[in-house]
């Protein structure tokens, strides 16, 4: 038994948490640049909470998926304005930009030197700004987690900034941030954070601890995600969600995920697909399609981790005697009742299939799956999803 556990310095969780925002701020720096989604004017009182406070804020706003060049020009931004601390707001693009950024303004050179698999790889050498990490939607537990997925334009494919370096200073969760969400983004992110502890479950890399929060964000997301997109003033569902989602980032950030979210970095990067509704339309499949290898192969270590398959059906379903095809059922009729479009509704057909399971392969999460699936199995999660 081998394993570590690293996190954010501190997480603030609780309805209405946010209104902490102010003082948290205020002692971590006095010139916030503030990262934001396209929209940062839904969430004004914690904009106001920051100026009461007396910081001088400086806006930086992220307009979809968060890019090299984008993070450029907020490192940019942040040193004209002489910003000492970031404070990212919105869902898991703005927050992985306010990370990004923090790390380039205290690290020299550009995104590039730093990213993993097309870039250069190379350990940031200085703590970034202080960060604090404000989640408006539940599902990438970006709050928690020691990366910044980018997308590199000129490559086509999304891959991660990648630092232990990188844990925000705080983490500060507050699900009514989340009622605004509305029923399709709720769907995608919400099968992203079931995706994020259910991958790391099953994950090479499990252990006691990531398991121990994968089953009780199994168990909310299963019992919350369904109500908190039929009603999103449910503040019981939401708060079941964005616990999902904060313990999928602490169990990815400290276990590894999965074929789901290897192949989500190359889809994302080749095609205008939501992160979210690319893992929606991969779970059921890919969940199929490793329990089947896994019983083809054999093994103790399968026989182990079909145990776990098991487990996580029962903790979907609710019933201590599920099978495991029954959880997948779970997953193909909830992703069916959410009116998750698949994937070609975002233009990928089967002609991509070879260049996008070509950069799946080199993907850090890929190497998480429990099992080594074949080019043809690769293909055959495509075609379901398709």
């Amino acid at each position: 038994m081998d394993f570590e556990f690293a996190t954010a310095d501190r997480i603030r969780f609780g309805v209405g948490a946010a209104s902490e925002i102010g003082s948290l701020a205020a002692s971590l720096g006095g010139r916030v640049l503030l990262v934001t989604g396209s929209q940062p004017q839904r969430f004004p009182g914690v904009i106001q909470a920051l100026r009461a406070a007396g910081l001088k804020l400086t806006s930086f706003a992220v307009v979809g998926e968060p890019t090299t060049r984008s993070v450029i020009e907020g490192v940019a931004v942040a040193r004209q304005a002489g910003c000492d601390c970031v404070v990212g707001l919105g869902g898991g693009s703005a927050l992985d930009a306010s990370k990004a950024i923090a790390a380039l303004m205290t690290n020299p050179g550009e995104p590039l030197d730093y990213l993993e698999v097309v870039g250069r790889g190379e350990p940031l050498t200085a703590a970034p700004a202080p960060t604090i990490a404000v989640p408006t939607t539940a599902g990438t537990g970006s709050e928690v987690t020691r990366n910044a997925v980018l997308l590199v334009e000129e490559e086509n494919v999304k891959v991660s900034l990648r630092s232990p370096k990188m844990l925000p200073d705080v983490a500060l969760v507050d699900p009514l941030l989340t009622q605004t969400m509305s029923p399709a983004l709720t769907a995608e992110c919400g099968l992203d954070a079931l995706t994020q502890v259910i991958e790391p479950f099953v994950s090479n890399r499990a252990n006691p601890l990531t398991d121990s929060l994968c089953r009780e964000g199994i168990r909310r997301g299963a019992a919350g995600l369904r109500r908190a997109w039929a009603d999103g003033d449910d503040l019981e569902a939401r708060t079941d969600m964005a616990l999902t989602s904060l313990f999928g980032g602490l169990a990815l950030a400290n276990a590894k995920l999965g074929a789901v979210h290897g192949f989500a970095g190359p889809l994302g990067g080749m095609f205008p697909a939501p992160h979210g509704a690319v893992c929606a339309s991969l779970l059921p499949r890919v969940v199929a399609v490793n329990v089947r290898a896994l019983r083809g192969r054999g093994g103790g270590e399968a026989a182990a981790v079909l145990g776990r398959y098991r487990e996580i059906a029962a903790l979907l379903t609710g019933r201590a005697a599920a099978r495991v095809e029954d959880g997948v059922v779970w997953l193909e009729q909830l992703v069916s009742e959410l009116e998750i479009r698949p994937l070609s509704a975002y233009g990928v057909r089967e002609a991509d299939f070879t260049r996008i399971i070509d950069k799946a392969g080199r993907s850090s999460s890929m190497k998480g799956n429990p099992v080594a699936l074949t080019d043809g199995e690769l293909r055959e999660i495509l075609s379901a999803a398709l």
